[in-house]
């Protein structure tokens, strides 16, 4: 019978949709075809209306309708009140209350039971002698219950749970438990005078990881995740490695409404082993024993155009980023500090940023602070030109890194540079459009750039310098399009067809600066890049690099559009670059490299990426990347990709050979059971560099994942690793799919 009245409440909706506003009180055999016929009747006097043998109502309601099973059943029509019993079932606004004596009013919301199970997921309870409202004119409800359980393992005898003499639910909102024990299994393991949690936050819960790894020796991570309502949710981190030691830390977000989200993230560590090298880096001499670093990070937008942000990153040495949090150094080596406001108008924009230095041994331009004045691009008066500028002011400091012979020094840290710097630049724009589709937009723009002498005779520049820079150019550009609507491919799911060209050309000119570039302080230099460089100004924000340009860049774009599902979706989207420098610099050829990007996607579930950088005039290949994805289901996905670099000096730097393929599969073998394989394999040096293997196991409420990995650097012995994890389904210890972008969450990072 319960089998059947669940069956009910699932096929309710389908069998009623026809008309969700109308009352319906009638025999569950009508609802479910194929169960005994019940029985229904009507005391006239009373007004009361009771089935036996399987009842269903469903009452409408402005939040929600309100379904109720049961086997037997009374209703008085005049005050809404229902009498059930056996296999009584109550649905309102996703939640679920089951008992087998149940009191509701379908009027006033209030329910009584003696003994009652409730589902409002992730969470879940029972108890006994529960009275309340589901929800009343505001559409918050309350209900009070003594001897109940709070859990969010959803069988019927749960492994864990809260037990509580009192408790007191706001469904889908907050619960509340006085004289609370959490049990584990029949074990009591801690106890709560009074416990609060909001039912849509994750529960606080522990995660033990243990495992292993050659460097680190015998590992326990322990993370216990907390959350404090809306306002702050955080981990306190307490680790212990049997090779380098122990070390603990929080975590702690904030989210404070109107002034944004802040994080902050301190971890120490007493290293007894700190000069291990464990990647083929140079080993850093001085190293402390105690080893610590700190993050806060604060993004906020507390008024309209106001954006305000913050990101401190101390490290009490170099290495340590590197050595315990592998994920976040393959990210950002060397991690900024800034403080930075902006507050933007219709035309105009005011930014301020200021990047004290906090860690001496990294290279690092201090600025103290840069406040820059943007106009964007507007309409002169009612003239047909258009005008925007770019204007700063800042105090800069270029520091160099307090390394000797690859020894990390606290008493080395000086500066090279020193100055304070004006610079700003103001551009005329007469964009004009011919025969309709041809756009020719010419330029002429001027930028004058004041810097101070240096602070004292140790820093450059000696004396104060003015520099002016004159440039101009014109772009050329038009847009066609081609429209086939009665195209159609099974193959590649092609519903109608639009192909759209876009070939550019923009002409720059920029005669010999008054200063040249070596003679500058590069506080603002030109960093070496895969991608190409824009030639226009102000994109071209290198603003000490500055010198003479003679090039035209050519582009053309290729984009076919099909409808899949309703919507419109890219086939192809295929753009190439290349300069043509017409009077080529010192190191510089005619022709800069053909660069391409282009993606195609044949199915929803295929996708082909791609990036290409090439030398035309050498016939080298100085950069390739290409990724194939495939997602056709749920089951299972499959990543492959390729990286190239050539060696040698092009893109504005220099570069050592690179010759990657990686290969990630995610196979779920069913409801239980996945599988995921990660290999990274370096054709350079023809190594296997690293190696990932999880195994994953869904245990009712539970999951685990079990982790063998290799990591095979140069100059270093190989790396091998084992780590377990365990964690609540309804609070997962990382987000799903996030170790398909990185695996480093897997091993307790």
């Amino acid at each position: 019978m319960t089998a059947l009245l669940l069956l009910a409440a699932l096929l309710a909706i389908p069998v009623l949709a026809a008309d969700d506003s109308s009352e319906i009180i009638e025999a569950l055999s009508k609802v479910i075809p194929g169960l005994s016929q019940g029985q229904m009747f009507y005391d006239a006097a009373t007004g009361t209306m009771t089935w036996t043998n399987g009842v269903y109502l469903r009452h409408p309601d402005p939040k929600g309708n309100v379904v109720l099973t049961a086997d037997n059943a009374s209703l008085n029509e005049t005050t809404g009140e229902v009498i059930a019993d056996g296999h009584v079932r109550i649905e309102s606004e996703g939640q679920l209350w089951v008992g087998d004596h149940i009191q509701y009013n379908f009027k006033t919301h209030r329910m009584m039971s003696e003994q009652f199970r409730s589902g409002f997921p992730p969470a879940f309870a029972g108890g006994e002698h529960l009275v309340g409202q589901i929800q009343n004119g505001q559409g918050d409800g309350r209900l009070t219950a003594t001897n109940a359980f709070l859990t969010t393992d959803d069988v019927a005898s749960p492994f864990y749970r809260v037990q509580a003499s009192r408790i007191v639910v706001i469904p889908g909102k907050s619960v509340q438990m006085w004289d609370a024990t959490f049990y584990l299994g029949k074990v009591p393991v801690f106890y709560f005078p009074y416990y609060q949690r909001a039912l849509n936050t994750p529960m606080d819960h522990l995660t033990i990881q243990p495992g292993y790894r050659s460097f680190f020796g015998a590992e326990m991570l322990a993370t216990y995740r907390w959350f404090l309502g809306d306002y702050a949710d955080g981990k306190i981190h307490a680790d212990y490695r049997s090779f380098r030691g122990p070390g603990f830390g929080p975590d702690v977000n904030l989210h404070l409404g109107q002034w944004g989200e802040a994080s902050v993230r301190y971890y120490y560590l007493h290293d007894s082993k700190p000069d291990i090298d464990t990647n083929g880096l140079p080993p850093f001499g001085n190293i402390p024993n105690n080893r610590q670093m700190f993050y806060l990070g604060w993004q906020a937008t507390p008024y309209t155009n106001l954006n305000l942000k913050a990101l401190v990153n101390y490290q009490s040495d170099p290495l340590i980023i590197h050595d315990f949090y592998p994920g976040d150094y393959t990210a950002n080596p060397q991690p900024d500090t800034f403080v930075e406001a902006n507050r933007y108008w219709d035309n105009w924009s005011v930014d301020a940023l200021t990047t004290p230095r906090v860690n001496s041994f990294f290279s690092q331009i201090e600025r103290l602070p840069d406040v820059q004045l943007t106009g964007f691009r507007q309409q002169v008066l009612d003239t047909p030109v258009y005008y925007d500028s770019q204007s700063s002011v800042g105090i800069f400091r270029s520091y160099t890194a307090n390394t000797t012979n690859n020894v990390f020094d606290p008493a080395i840290g000086f500066y090279t540079n020193s100055s304070a710097r004006f610079d700003t630049f103001h551009q005329l724009v007469l964009p004009w459009t011919f025969f309709n589709w041809l756009n020719v937009t010419p330029n002429v723009g001027g930028r004058l750039t004041y810097y101070s002498a240096g602070a004292d005779g140790l820093a450059a520049p000696q004396h104060d310098i003015n520099r002016e820079v004159l440039d101009t150019g014109v772009g050329v550009s038009f847009k066609a399009s081609q429209l086939w609507a009665g195209a159609t491919n099974g193959l590649l799911q092609v519903d109608g067809l639009r192909h759209i060209i876009e070939p550019s050309a923009n002409y720059v000119f920029v005669p010999n600066p008054s200063v040249p570039p070596m003679e500058l302080p590069q506080f603002d230099s030109e960093l070496p890049s895969l991608m190409l460089l824009p030639v226009n100004f102000p994109d071209y924000n290198s603003i000490d690099s500055i010198d003479s340009m003679n090039v035209i860049r050519f582009g053309l774009r290729n984009i076919l559009q099909t409808q899949r599902a309703g919507q419109l979706q890219d086939l192809v989207n295929w753009n190439l670059l290349m300069d043509w420098r017409l009077q080529p610099g010192p190191g510089q050829s005619a022709l800069n490299d053909l660069y391409s990007e282009f993606s195609f996607r044949p199915r929803t579930w295929l996708t082909f990426e791609s990036q290409v950088r090439y030398d035309v005039l050498g016939g080298n290949l100085n950069l390739a990347f290409h990724q194939l994805t495939f997602t056709p289901n749920n089951r299972w996905s499959w990543g492959l990709a390729h990286w190239y670099l050539r060696a040698g000096a092009w893109g504005n730097g220099v570069w050592q050979q690179s010759d990657y393929l990686s290969s990630t599969l995610f196979y779920r073998v069913n409801d239980n059971w996945g599988v995921r394989i990660q290999h990274n394999f370096d054709a350079t040096s023809g190594r296997l560099q690293s190696q990932f293997y999880s195994l994953y196991r869904d245990m009712r409420s539970w999951t685990a994942s079990l982790t063998v990995y290799v990591e095979n650097n140069l100059g270093t012995p190989v790396d091998y690793g084992l780590s377990y994890q365990l964690s609540l389904k309804a609070s997962p210890s990382s987000a799903v799919g996030s170790d398909s972008v990185s695996a480093y969450p897997l091993l307790g990072e």
